[in-house]
């Protein structure tokens, strides 16, 4: 199938359109402030203030082969960890920047750990990159930098050269294409060419010599997959902490995308956060991708010494659970032709395997409209056991206690009892 954000430069992505769901992991400095990930922008910390969190930064609890087989257990198929964000500190033994975690009193290159451990764990390795560095002497101050309001820091553009930034920003990507193996995603960390302050423009693909970037990256590692904020068009789009409600399509042609969710407002550990998503809206924003095409990509942030929230094992747990005896409904899965019914959320495997997820219990039944004559058999996927279902009869008598089915449809008999699953889900084999 042809998709208007891929072309051959970038790999096959049949592997990432099958496997659906991924782990992203948001973890650095920002960890030890223990409040957001942007931070130094919010509150407009300057590096030197900044540096106090490289200096206390020691993640002793920090275990990758707990958080792979977390990971795995969740039923995850991929997974990307934030190599360097926003602030600049690298997770890695870079060559060109003394401001990397093994100049720390951790000393460990972590992104080797989670390729090695994840890796291990046959889960696919995705790399995330921030564009932006606010610690870096020549990234040249713009309306998003924490700098912004400080006219010193303004008129130090005029010796700030970005050509040296962007050859450092290859060189570091280099390194990461080149040290750690096969890396299978890419993922880069944003263009904002449309924002304009005035003084200062947003940095989209131009300023980021975005082409340049792309033809490193497709030349050290061919068949990587990369999402789409290098603002050329091309990639996975990204949409985060937000659900699009059908496919995504581009001119007239489908788009590969993946929903980018964290379990609570912030990506990075946030010791105060309020408003966690459930396991059960989790689990549903999951099948919902999946229904339209989608990936899932659904983040943890380990707080300063490496470990998860309980709330978010708790979530992977139960995730977990649920995939351990449905997962049949996610991998390869995509959207299916036919209309769910209410409160209900299709997806299909192929031409004959449709899967009927059902968000709110009803009572004993549900009519699937357009399946009259195309049903063979339906089971429950957590234990396999049968569902019965009907169709029209126009010699049943119909009187008070009957229900009417739709010349058209198909009715399911439900137990009155919902079973004991966070979703349940019926698997209805089809026809040939």
């Amino acid at each position: 199938m042809k998709y208007a954000n891929w072309n051959n430069e970038l790999g096959n992505s049949e592997w990432f359109l099958h496997d659906r769901f991924g782990m992203f992991i948001h973890f650095g400095l920002f960890s030890l402030a223990a409040r957001h990930e942007w931070l130094m922008t919010t509150e407009q910390i300057s590096p030197e203030d900044y540096y106090h969190y490289f200096e206390h930064f020691n993640p002793e609890l920090m275990d990758m082969k707990a958080l792979a087989k977390a990971a795995k257990g969740t039923g995850m198929k991929y997974a990307i960890l934030t190599t360097k964000h926003h602030e600049g500190f690298a997770l890695w033994d870079t060559e060109y920047s003394d401001y990397k975690i093994t100049n720390t009193s951790f000393k460990r290159d972590l992104v080797r750990e989670f390729v090695e451990a994840f890796r291990a764990e046959d889960i696919k390795i995705g790399l995330y990159h921030s564009l932006i560095d606010w610690h870096h002497e020549d990234f040249t101050i713009d309306g998003l930098h924490p700098q912004r309001e400080d006219e010193e820091y303004r008129k130090s553009n005029n010796t700030r050269k970005m050509d040296i930034y962007l050859e450092f920003l290859k060189k570091q990507v280099t390194e990461l294409l080149t040290n750690y193996g096969k890396v299978d995603y890419l993922w880069f960390d944003f263009s904002y060419g449309h924002r304009d302050w005035g003084w200062s423009k947003g940095k989209g693909k131009n300023a980021w010599k975005s082409k340049e970037i792309l033809d490193v990256v497709t030349k050290l590692q061919p068949d990587i997959l990369v999402n789409d904020r290098l603002d050329l068009g091309l990639g996975v789009v990204t949409p985060e902490q937000y659900q699009p409600v059908q496919p995504l399509e581009k001119d007239g042609q489908p788009v590969i995308w993946e929903a980018c969710q964290a379990m609570k407002p912030t990506w990075g550990y946030d010791r105060d956060a309020k408003d966690w998503k459930s396991s059960e809206i989790l689990l549903k924003m999951l099948i919902e991708t999946v229904s339209n095409n989608g990936n899932f990509l659904l983040n943890i942030g380990p707080n300063g010494k490496g470990e998860l929230d309980k709330r978010e094992e708790n979530r992977l747990n139960d995730i977990g659970d649920w995939m351990k005896r449905n997962s049949k409904s996610i991998y390869g899965a995509g959207q299916s032709p036919f209309e769910a019914p209410k409160d209900c959320r299709y997806t299909q495997v192929g031409t004959n395997k449709l899967y009927l997820h059902i968000y709110s219990w009803p009572l004993r039944h549900i009519h699937l409209q357009g399946l009259a004559g195309k049903v063979q058999y339906a089971q429950f996927l957590h234990d396999h056991s049968e569902v019965f279902f009907r169709e029209f009869d126009p010699e049943e008598v119909i009187t008070s206690t009957e229900t009417l089915i739709d010349k058209d449809s198909v009715m399911l008999e439900l137990p009155v009892e919902k079973p004991e699953v966070l979703v349940p889900v019926v698997e209805i084999f089809l026809k040939d």
